[in-house]
């Protein structure tokens, strides 16, 4: 069962290399700033994250971003280690998302010293100001399957 959270981590990582690389470079957004998908809702908008959500502690200094990596690793091991007697398979579809996300924006920032983020959605006329990628909307999503679908590791207490 191991397998399906590799699996699911492994392709995460993979979609967002490859949708970062695409839209950033191939389609050059570096450079132009922004791309109108679907005018009025879907935007490609070039932002590099040296923080955390929402840019929170991005001081692009490279302890934080050093740190920021370790973070990162570190809440990957965690994942892992408490999914190693997981069974439900959507429980480790959700680790996976999990851990692939949280990989690719770490080697976003080994890369480059800095996430890329560049997906923007707005809606009715309003103009949201933050972007983001795969990896975010995965981590999001991992992180919602793991709080309704993994299995509880706690043993009953035998005195009640």
């Amino acid at each position: 069962m191991q397998r399906l959270l590799l699996i699911s981590a492994a392709s995460i990582f993979t979609l967002d290399q490859i949708t970062k690389y695409l839209v950033v470079f191939y389609m050059n957004l570096v450079e132009r700033g922004e791309i109108s998908v679907l005018p009025g809702f879907i935007h490609f908008h070039m932002a590099w994250n040296s923080g955390i959500n929402f840019g929170l502690f991005s001081s692009n200094g490279l302890a934080t971003r050093w740190i920021l990596i370790a973070i990162a690793l570190g809440i990957c091991g965690v994942v892992a280690y408490w999914m190693r007697r997981e069974t439900r398979p959507i429980a480790l579809m959700s680790a996976g998302l999990v851990i692939g996300g949280a990989l690719g924006n770490a080697v976003d920032r080994v890369l480059y010293g800095s996430v890329a983020d560049f997906l923007n959605i707005t809606c009715c006329g309003l103009r949201n100001p933050f972007a983001f990628n795969v990896a975010d909307i995965a981590i999001f999503a991992g992180l919602l399957g793991l709080m309704f679908f993994a299995s509880d590791t706690k043993k009953p207490d035998p005195s009640n």
